[in-house]
């Protein structure tokens, strides 16, 4: 019955070409198919530096550069903040001067993502981090915390730069041009676009049927990925606490080596040699702990925060699918002698429609956009713990010749 009603898909003027998007095949497996390379590389770093080739391949056809840097510390009587400096370069024609540095704290970013969400939540809006990037951080303002909020602040910032809709935005447009950003937070515009305020609005009361297949299968993709990514996090968490632990420990079982050297004779050299090659592994394990904390873990939760928004979005679509369905329904019950489809039911499909078309480009660059930063992520740990293994070895091999046996003196 209900198949009797439907118009021909339609999204106007919005997001991405349905024609298009209906012939992309999504991929939904977490490996990204690429051949692995089982020879030893000559240096570590080559690795990474096969990467960055990769990266900067289409820096060329780009028109729109942000970079966020220059943390500041401000200190007022009511409170006390950080502010980072927000650079553009364009040559795009809607941007009034081909540069602009202007300074931003968090809430402001956090303001940018909810303008966002209201005004495009058919995309999927990437994550801004943590309010604290570690449960239980007292120094918000140690120079570790805001080099990593820096980072992922800069991130966020780029990956709406390269998303073709969301970098268009006007509210993304205030935030990189407005010096005085706190005047546009006064004016509100309190309401939502009519996309944003419709889906805003559909409550419970629409109850959807059920998913169609491409996108239960994205939900179930989503679940599954958010669990093994939590999983790897805490057992990371873990290993890094323990590595912690274990340095504590280095740090004190080297002095003992020299301590007991200065009490020997003959003993003495290779015992300092034993005490210098300890320190050697404690400074190198020192920097693998500081990687793990400040390049892995960042991502995975980066990643982790991705999944719920794009379940966010998820979630929206089906109450927009709900709502068409009831609305179809209804029109179905009421006909009589097959009536015209009425106006609100065909722009209801078109949210759909819209719905549909906009979350699977969306997943496709997201999907696309993992299987970079995964992969730079795991060859950059490769390449960091390949480093460390042979600081450890050299630091070993050093006190060998110390401690073979010499040839007796006549």
């Amino acid at each position: 019955m209900l198949e009797d009603f439907r118009v021909l898909p339609r999204c106007p003027g919005k997001g991405w070409p349905l024609e298009v998007l209906k012939q992309t095949n999504l991929d939904l497996s977490l490996p990204n198919g690429t051949p692995v390379d089982t020879s030893s590389p000559a240096s570590s770093s080559s690795l990474l530096n096969r990467l960055q080739l990769d990266d900067d391949l289409d820096v060329e056809t780009r028109d729109l550069f942000v970079t966020v840097d220059d943390p500041k510390k401000h200190v007022c009587t009511m409170e006390t903040y950080i502010t980072y400096r927000v650079t553009t370069k364009t040559t795009r024609a809607e941007f009034d001067l081909p540069e602009y540095s202007v300074r931003r704290r968090y809430q402001d970013f956090d303001w940018l993502r909810s303008k966002l969400e209201e005004s495009q939540p058919t995309h999927l809006i990437p994550p801004l981090p943590e309010k604290f990037v570690v449960k239980g951080v007292v120094d918000r303002f140690s120079e570790e915390f805001v080099e990593t909020r820096r980072k992922a602040l800069d991130k966020f910032l780029k990956r709406i730069t390269d998303h073709p809709v969301l970098s268009f935005n006007e509210h993304f447009n205030v935030f990189l041009t407005a010096k005085d950003l706190n005047a546009y937070k006064k004016q509100g515009m309190a309401l939502l676009s009519k996309m944003g305020e419709s889906v805003k609005y559909v409550t419970g009361g629409y109850k959807l049927r059920s998913r169609p297949l491409e996108f239960a299968a994205i939900g179930d993709y989503l679940d599954t990925f958010s669990l093994k990514l939590g999983t790897i996090d805490r057992i990371a968490q873990r290993i890094i606490k323990e590595q912690l632990e274990y340095l504590v420990e280095l740090r004190e079982y080297g002095p003992v080596y020299s301590t007991w050297g200065g009490l020997e004779g003959e003993l003495s050299e290779p015992l300092e040699g034993v005490s210098a090659c300890i320190g050697n592994c404690c400074t190198a394990l020192e920097e693998l702990s500081e990687d793990m904390t400040e390049d892995f873990l960042p991502v995975l939760r980066e990643y982790i925060l991705y999944a719920e928004s794009m379940k966010n979005v998820l979630k929206k679509r089906d109450q927009v699918q709900a709502e068409y369905e009831a609305k179809l329904e209804a029109v179905a019950l009421k006909r009589e002698d097959r009536p015209k489809v009425p106006t609100d039911v065909e722009k209801c499909q078109d949210r759909v429609e819209c719905f549909n078309a906009d979350l699977k480009a969306d997943m496709e660059r997201w999907q696309n956009n993992k299987r970079q930063d995964f992969r730079q992520l795991l060859m950059g740990m490769a390449d960091k713990n390949i480093q460390y293994y042979e600081k450890c070895l050299t630091a070993w091999e050093s006190i060998i010749p110390l401690l073979q046996d010499k040839p007796e003196t006549k």
